[in-house]
């Protein structure tokens, strides 16, 4: 029978692998996926990319989008029923599929990350500045400046522990999602000129300009949700992490989903396809119309906080998913040292913020925040892609033996997760080949970060490192497993 299988034991009591066991509970895990998903951040950033590529159909992207995305959060669930592990999808897809396989999906994590890190931080300098002046927010350097002690910050919050890590989302998380919940149904209520609402924005089809139209509106879209799986690499510093882990992840999804359909019905309403283009400041222009200046400034503060949570999820979830293949010996074992007081990644921790930092200031020679965000938006989007399918794959194999037990099973840990997983390869193959492909540009970042993780996969492969001979028990569900897992 397949049992949760923990990661190495420390000698510490209070950790599990070296990492704090039991810090965080459900609430944490929810607020957790709030905070990755950074729905004002999105909301400020990805808009004008949406609603360029769908026009008044971007809730229907974001619909259509939410439901293989629940299926892949679902997938997560119930993977981390049988596995607690730090690597998340790195563990899981290894075990349930090929080590290889796992390490893909493990690196396609890393570097999405990374890459989001870079890509966010300017705007965190940008919308930070420009609460105190326009002047400042259009200069690029003082942009950088800022961005960068803000990132520093989260840095040294996430190097000290997770419990502080955590106190501190839930005060920037909480209000911002209370600051959307109140603008939301006010721009609701308020209506606009630029259109009248239609029941045919939620559904869409016919709208796309085809498969492949719909493909590049989806892609962009997987972006907004992308960031609630930060969850499941704080399962071996989560109480009761079987449960409360996956379940944090999925009402994430949920919520973060009514979020993005509130604010893009409004923003449809309020605003002309050529006005969401021509905005520097999306969410900002649309609090001033709602009620003037001072909730325009409000919405931006929501951006600022969303932006800096965001970044300190990212954070975990790269330094967590390093910490584990440091551990398993698939990257260099440094990696895999805990600090002995604060009980996190610290080797992780700084080494992705020194490299975070040099790229953060040698992209901005590769344009303005538009061009940097558009394009990086689009490289994690296939980044994202590749560990969500590979999960959405994983569970399917692993629960093979007891799929079709019963609906609830048959639906939980076959139907929903393959559909996500279809869904994102489906992604992956209409950015690459259909009639609106991605640019050399845009997939050379996206496949060519994942592409550099051959290099360690195959150094350490070649050395001997047992974990790709056996990366643990294999992850084969029996019907013996169903009662434990919530079956």
């Amino acid at each position: 029978m397949t049992t949760v299988v923990p990661a190495q034991e420390s000698s510490n009591p209070e950790s599990r692998g070296g990492l704090r066991e039991g810090a965080l509970h459900m609430f944490d895990t929810i607020i957790m996926a709030f905070a990755g998903s950074a729905p004002a951040y999105s909301l400020a950033a990805t808009t004008p990319l949406l609603i360029g590529a769908a026009g008044l159909y971007g809730p229907a992207a974001l619909l259509w989008c939410a439901i293989p995305m629940l299926g892949i959060a679902i997938a997560f669930s119930y993977l981390g029923k049988l596995d607690v592990h730090a690597g998340a999808s790195y563990s899981w897809v290894a075990r349930a599929l090929h080590p290889a396989l796992g390490f893909i999906s493990g690196w396609s994590l890393v570097v999405s990350a990374t890459i989001f890190m870079v890509a966010g931080s300017l705007p965190a300098g940008q919308y930070t500045l420009s609460l105190f002046s326009d002047t400042a927010a259009n200069n690029t350097w003082a942009c950088v400046g800022v961005g960068a002690f803000v990132f520093l910050v989260m840095a040294a919050l996430v190097l000290r522990g997770v419990t502080i890590t955590a106190r501190a989302q839930w005060i920037m998380t909480g209000i911002e999602v209370a600051i959307l919940v109140v603008f939301g149904i006010a721009a609701l209520i308020h209506g606009g000129d630029a259109a009248s609402f239609q029941w045919s924005w939620l559904w869409g089809w016919g709208h796309f300009g085809g498969m492949s139209g719909f493909a590049g509106a989806a892609l962009i879209a997987a972006f907004y949700f992308w960031g609630w799986d930060v969850t499941a690499n704080l399962s071996e510093e989560t109480h009761d992490s079987e449960k409360n882990s996956g379940l944090g992840g999925m009402i994430g999804v949920v919520g973060v989903f009514v979020l993005f359909e509130i604010f893009t019905i409004a923003v449809n309403m309020m605003f002309t396809a050529q006005q969401v283009q021509d905005s520097d400041n999306l969410l900002g222009d649309l609090g001033n119309m709602v009620a003037g200046n001072w909730a325009g400034k409000t919405l931006v503060f929501a951006v600022v906080l969303s932006t800096i949570a965001t970044l300190e999820t990212t954070l975990i979830q790269v330094t967590r998913t390093l910490f584990a293949m440091g551990r398993d010996h698939t990257i260099p074992s440094i990696f895999g040292a805990a600090h002995r007081r604060w009980l996190t990644p610290w080797f992780a921790v700084v080494v992705v913020t020194v490299v975070s930092l040099v790229l953060f200031v040698a992209s901005t020679k590769l344009g303005g925040v538009s061009t940097i965000m558009g394009d990086a938006i689009t490289a994690i989007g296939l980044q994202i892609c590749i560990y969500y399918a590979l999960a959405g794959i994983a569970v399917v194999v692993a629960y093979r033996k007891v799929a079709f037990t019963s609906v609830k099973s048959a639906i939980l840990v076959a139907i929903w997760p393959a559909i996500g997983a279809v869904f994102m390869i489906f992604l992956l193959i209409q950015s690459c080949f259909g009639p609106n492909r991605l640019t050399g540009a845009e997939m050379a970042i996206g496949f060519g970060a994942v592409a550099l993780g051959l290099i360690p996969m195959a150094y350490y492969w070649i050395s001997g490192s047992p974990w790709f001979r056996n990366p643990g028990p294999r992850l084969d569900a029996v019907p013996e497993t169903v009662a434990e897992v919530g079956l």
